[in-house]
């Protein structure tokens, strides 16, 4: 069957499903593989659970006519939504970064929304299959579409953004993740300037931190650009407001004297750039100051990034979705700036580092130490083979901590949760 066949029936069946625990009435079940598991077992169980359609690459579980037999079943969903993107004909911004793409996202999503009809993509569905599902949920109502793009080595970002064909980009930062699959951090950078590639090639458009030398270097062949920072040379300009915990700022455009007050609801001074690219986004489509502020406003941190929580006994900011080396130091960095006391830092393994893990989990520690966070929690066998006399606490697992917990109670402390999201923080939240 052709992409333009298969499409014809998307159009008449236009929900598609992965798993045949969430088969929908009329959807089409793509029966993709794994390195554990291999969908076509499932194809007529799918159709069983009222499944228009299943479309399949291994012969063997073709059972008629409502069973579509293509090569590659990860290809042709890939191929689908390369498809249907083309008949959009609507702004595709695409985002990546190593730091704060999902939060990035959120609040571009929660400013545009303010004067457009948005969809962005939900959850961490940012990588082969979760960009072509997000790409396939848009249909005919949607006026702007925000696509997140993650990546753990080269040549992905290049995959996701030939399917999304963004007009837009925005790489929040480069930095150290997922430096096994990357080779390093040089490699991140080289993976992570593939959305600009894509753009410069296809005549697209960059927005860009000024501040940031890092991008400014693999931007260098980008024609266009909007620049945002907090110098006088950019398009938007802004500066922090050190007024509580909350990160709020003030921004205006370079042609302008006037200065226009955002406040949000994130915690961490490093999503102040993440708040003002929002900003600059939203200006550029040609949103009002006060659509703006609102959509900054609006938007409440889920899934533990950057989020305050109050508890009966202590102030948590839980920001353990995911960690690197990265996102850990400008963390640390945050929380040691805050005038709390009864400071308690509670750290766990950072993941897929190869050989860089002993080192960057030493400098984690030595941070620590540098920047007086005297009482800290260092949980998984990372950090548990770096055991010294800090005065640290120091845990094979997470299972070890929780243990600690509940005969050492925390009481009245202003306490920051981050690690690696296997590493399951998750289970000591109720304990503080």
């Amino acid at each position: 069957m052709t992409i333009e066949s298969l499409y014809n029936l998307y159009k008449e069946y236009p929900v598609i499903c992965t798993d045949t625990r969430k088969i929908t009435p009329n959807c089409i079940f793509f029966a993709l593989k794994g390195d554990s598991f291999n969908a076509n077992q499932f194809a007529k169980q799918a159709i069983e659970n009222g499944a228009a359609y299943a479309i399949i690459d291994e012969e063997l579980y073709s059972e008629g006519d409502r069973f579509v037999l293509v090569n590659d079943v990860l290809q042709t969903l890939q191929l689908l939504a390369k498809y249907h993107r083309a008949q959009l004909n609507i702004p595709f911004l695409g985002i990546t970064g190593t730091n704060g793409k999902t939060t990035t996202k959120e609040l571009i999503n929660a400013v545009l929304s303010q004067k457009f009809k948005t969809y962005a993509t939900i959850g961490n569905l940012n990588n082969h299959i979760g960009v072509p599902l997000t790409l396939l949920s848009i249909d005919g109502s949607i006026e702007f579409a925000i696509i997140e793009m993650g990546a753990n080595h080269q040549k992905e970002i290049q995959l996701l953004a030939d399917i999304a064909n963004p007009d837009f980009g925005i790489i929040t930062n480069v930095g150290k993740a997922h430096l096994e699959g990357f080779g390093g951090f040089e490699g991140v950078k080289k993976g992570k300037k593939e959305l600009y590639d894509h753009l410069q090639n296809n005549s697209g458009l960059i927005f860009i931190n000024h501040d940031n030398p890092h991008l400014l270097e693999m931007a260098s062949k980008v024609d266009r650009k909007v620049y945002y920072g907090t110098s006088e040379d950019n398009t938007v300009i802004g500066k922090r407001i050190e007024q509580g915990e909350m990160v709020s700022l003030e921004w205006k455009l370079s042609n302008d004297d006037q200065w226009n007050t955002v406040n949000s609801n994130l915690v961490g001074g490093y999503n102040f750039e993440n708040v003002l690219a929002a900003v600059c986004i939203g200006n550029y489509f040609g949103l009002t100051v006060k659509q703006i502020e609102a959509g900054v406003l609006s938007y409440q941190p889920t899934n533990n990034r950057s989020q305050a929580v109050k508890t009966e006994s202590n102030t948590l900011i839980c920001d353990y979705y995911n960690a690197n080396p990265s996102s850990m130091a400008a963390a640390i960095d945050n929380f040691a700036k805050n005038s709390s006391t009864n400071k308690l830092v509670i750290l766990a393994d950072m993941f897929e580092l190869g050989e860089y893990s002993k080192e960057e989990h030493q400098k984690v520690i030595n941070q620590l130490k540098e920047q007086g966070l005297i009482n800290a929690l260092l949980v998984g066998k990372h950090f548990y083979s770096l055991k010294d006399n800090s005065g640290y606490t120091f845990f094979e697992n997470t299972e070890e901590a929780v243990d600690y917990l509940k005969k050492h109670p925390v009481r009245n402390s202003h306490i920051l949760v981050k690690g690696s999201r296997g590493m399951k923080l998750e289970s000591l939240i109720g304990l503080l």
